[in-house]
């Protein structure tokens, strides 16, 4: 397999004999984000190790260095040091605050500068301008925040003038760890505690990582609650292997032939593991081992086989949970004998593309009976696969879900801007063609 990174270039990839090995794949993106930012905002020295050097996390770093926090990054090691300027220590930015790609750094960032004492811009690139920011400004602006879109309303770029916050109980429309987090950032400076209701429970690394810092937090169901605190305490974070990332080995040798593949060190939060239990209800081969608790998050070794999978029906509160592998489990599907519906995914729509469109075109033009609902998809999975060229719209979920299909498919298959990867995973396809030795 040769696999062409450059910016104008396409990843041409062949079959998959077999893959074997073992692999560690990149910190958790949510977890190396939340560290960044509560690190700032701790008194002394955050360490973060297992850091994700990928362009979305490193956004994040970029934006707090900005407002004068310093922030070491041995990207060698991937071992971060945050010196951090205490709760009201951030300063004005004296630029624009550049996140890229990452929606985490928008909507997250955006619940911090909610309550400090200056004003401050975000932008991104094309994508994030057409990514829903309204769901982050409304509560918001209900806690005292004043935003002000600078183009399209409710998109970046938009202005943010900090303001005297006061507490709210907010019932979110969707479950969205990062419309929770941003509002529960924001409470800590809140006069009275702030609270946030979801539909379902999404993931809750910001509750867990806030507790560490020494934040007064509460969870009661579908409800997080936070109190205002006066200072944030500095902590050591080991980042465990990022599931979302996990998951395309996951498939790649529950799919490939004579394959066995053990994949070390993988985050297995309770709110994060729903591809674990669709592989479940799928018929395949999935053993966990070493499971263990390290910095408050479950982490296991998995290991994975060649399976025999059937279809099966995903919806409800589980999509939270496997919402970013939502792209890879359709691949899965896809082999699969039967049918699988993916629903209540709506949230698929407003991601780095609209990945149920993408999906649907990029599978169909594969071969697969697939269409596509409102809320999600219908697979018709057991046919064979058939190269093709493969728009990826520049989103890394897309780009690595059809580097596993393409590597089974009969022909050929292009991906074209395969580099976009970069956001979450830069060393993807190495780790991938070490398993095909």
């Amino acid at each position: 397999m040769k696999y062409m990174t450059d910016k104008e270039a396409i990843m041409k990839a062949i079959h998959f004999k077999n893959l074997k090995g073992e692999l560690t794949v990149p910190g958790d993106k949510s977890i190396s984000h939340r560290s960044v930012m509560l690190g700032a905002l701790a008194k002394g020295t955050t360490e973060v190790t297992g850091f994700l050097q990928g362009a979305d996390c490193l956004s994040s770093i970029s934006c707090f260095q900005k407002m004068g926090v310093e922030i070491e990054n041995n990207k060698e090691t991937n071992v971060v040091h945050i010196h951090g300027n205490g709760l009201h220590g951030l300063k004005a930015p004296s630029s624009v605050l550049d996140v890229g790609n990452s929606g985490t750094t928008t909507r997250l960032m955006s619940g911090i500068l909610a309550a400090q004492p200056f004003s401050s811009t975000i932008d991104g690139d094309a994508s994030i301008r057409k990514r829903p920011m309204g769901r982050i400004m409304t509560p918001l602006r209900e806690m005292g925040a004043d935003f002000q879109s600078l183009q399209t309303e409710q998109c970046a770029p938009f202005t943010i003038s900090g303001g005297h916050l006061h507490g709210i109980h907010y019932y979110s429309p969707v479950a969205s760890a990062q419309v929770k987090s941003a509002i529960l950032l924001a409470g800590l400076y809140a006069e009275g505690n702030t609270s946030v209701t979801e539909p379902y429970l999404s993931r809750n690394h910001t509750e867990l990582m806030l507790k560490a810092f020494g934040a007064e937090i509460k969870s009661d169901g579908t409800t997080a609650s936070v109190f205002p605190v006066s200072e944030l305490t500095a902590q050591h974070i080991s980042v465990p292997g990022d599931i979302s990332s996990a998951a395309y080995f996951i498939v790649a040798g529950l799919v490939t032939p004579h394959s066995e593949i053990t994949i070390r060190n993988v985050g297995i939060n309770p709110t994060r593991d729903g591809i674990l239990t669709v592989c479940e209800n799928m018929g395949a081969n999935v053993r966990l081992s070493n499971i263990k608790e390290d910095t408050g998050e479950l982490v296991a070794d998995i290991t994975v086989s060649t399976s025999s999978l059937h279809g099966c029906t995903i919806e409800g509160d589980i999509i939270p949970k496997l919402i970013d592998e939502i792209p890879i489990i359709a691949v899965m599907a896809a082999f699969a004998e039967g049918t699988t519906i993916i629903k209540d995914a709506q949230e698929l729509k407003v991601k780095e593309s609209n990945r149920i469109d993408v999906m649907v075109k990029n599978l169909s033009s594969m071969g697969v009976e697939i269409e596509g609902t409102d809320d999600g998809m219908i697979i018709h999975g057991g046919r064979p696969l058939h190269g093709t060229s493969i728009d990826t719209r520049s989103d890394h979920r897309i780009a690595m879900s059809f580097a596993i299909a393409g590597g089974l498919t009969e022909g050929d298959t292009e991906i074209a801007d395969a580099e976009c990867v970069n956001i979450s995973y830069p060393d993807f396809y190495t780790d991938l063609q070490q398993l095909m030795k």
